[in-house]
């Protein structure tokens, strides 16, 4: 997809920035099913993927969009083979973000809650995004709390 930096340097990005905040939630986003991406490129990437201290991943599937350069690449890689690497990263992205939760679990965070409930809950985010789900309190709403998690 032509971009100008190998994923060698990536990675050392993402190292970094873990050095230097080391609770952070880095999400990631990735397309999958590019016009010539064959199986083994997947794997190589799911594995790159796989292999960073990342928190989970945006997962988009490549669409056909007109008078672009990418309608020219070939082979293309067929819709339901697109879907199911999309859902094999997604699959990835849930591990990942179980992965993130669990390293910390017993902290308290600070917590911004929304302000609608759904069924008589509400849901929050810390300050590393990770998401909290408690019964409403109408005093939460738009306030950061303090959270243990």
């Amino acid at each position: 997809m032509r971009r100008r930096y190998k994923r060698e340097l990536y990675a050392e990005r993402v190292a970094l920035i873990k050095q230097l905040m080391p609770h952070c939630c880095i999400g990631v986003d990735v397309i999958v099913g590019f016009p010539g991406e064959t199986e083994e490129d997947f794997n190589e990437t799911f594995n790159f993927l796989h292999s960073l201290d990342i928190s989970y991943l945006h997962v988009f599937t490549y669409s056909e969009r007109a008078n672009t350069r990418a309608l020219e690449i070939e082979p293309v890689v067929p819709v339901n083979v697109r879907h199911e690497r999309n859902k094999k990263l997604r699959n990835l992205s849930y591990m990942k973000m179980q992965w993130f939760t669990q390293q910390h679990e017993g902290q308290t965070r600070k917590t911004l809650f929304e302000g609608h409930a759904k069924n008589g809950m509400m849901e929050g985010y810390t300050d590393n995004y990770i998401k909290v789900t408690t019964p409403f309190r109408v005093d939460w709403v738009n306030e950061i709390v303090d959270w243990k998690l």
